[in-house]
């Protein structure tokens, strides 16, 4: 097969590839994880559902590179803010990392949700993924190792990184979840402010 015909047969892999993940998080910001079909994508897309399963062996397939994707764009939207605020103070770079997050998880609901929400009834998602899932909570872990160092009141153990990066994680997520699941409506509190609070005191535990 001559190289032009074959570059010319994966761009438009690529591209039928990239179509299908947009027409399956259109359905999932309309319908949830249980609104993703294989077989109403193809059918927006002109083709039969045997064919788009060239593409993707089948819903978990497909769900499982939208959770690859999504926890890859969320750790690159960290990455970005902290080199962005590579001379900040830690404590500083933490708070921008805090904020970046929740305009990412603002941003695409329904991919926060994906990630960090219910899990999908009769879904597991591969081993691998771990690494991917992991990389945003390590990088909060780096920076979060620039602080000063904290001694627990009763045990009179050091805490380290990671355990408190995942207090900090853990605090982000209880208020994000709460907001985007819209369990804060009804309440007089501010959102962002309740947000910045937990923040600010995941950091300074």
């Amino acid at each position: 097969m001559p190289a032009a015909a074959g570059g010319r047969r994966e761009r438009h892999r690529r591209e039928a590839i990239d179509e299908i993940k947009q027409l399956a998080m259109r359905q999932l910001a309309e319908s949830g994880t249980t609104g993703i079909s294989l077989n109403a994508i193809a059918r927006q897309m002109g083709m039969s559902g045997p064919a788009l399963y060239r593409y993707f062996a089948g819903r978990d397939a497909l769900l499982t590179a939208l959770i690859r994707d999504g926890y890859t764009d969320l750790a690159q939207t960290l990455t970005r803010t902290t080199e962005d605020g590579a001379s900040l103070p830690p404590a500083r770079r933490l708070h921008t990392m805090a904020a970046a997050f929740r305009d990412w998880a603002l941003a695409e609901p329904q991919r926060y949700l994906l990630l960090f929400g219910t899990p999908v009834p009769g879904y597991r998602a591969p081993a691998d993924t771990t690494e991917t899932a992991l990389h945003s909570l390590e990088l909060i872990a780096a920076v979060v190792a620039e602080l000063p160092t904290r001694t627990t009141r009763t045990a009179r153990q050091e805490d380290t990184p990671l355990e408190r990066a995942v207090v900090m994680w853990t605090r982000m997520h209880g208020v994000l979840s709460l907001e985007l699941t819209g369990s804060l409506t009804y309440l007089d509190l501010d959102p962002a402010r309740l947000f910045e609070r937990e923040v600010e005191a995941a950091i300074t535990m």
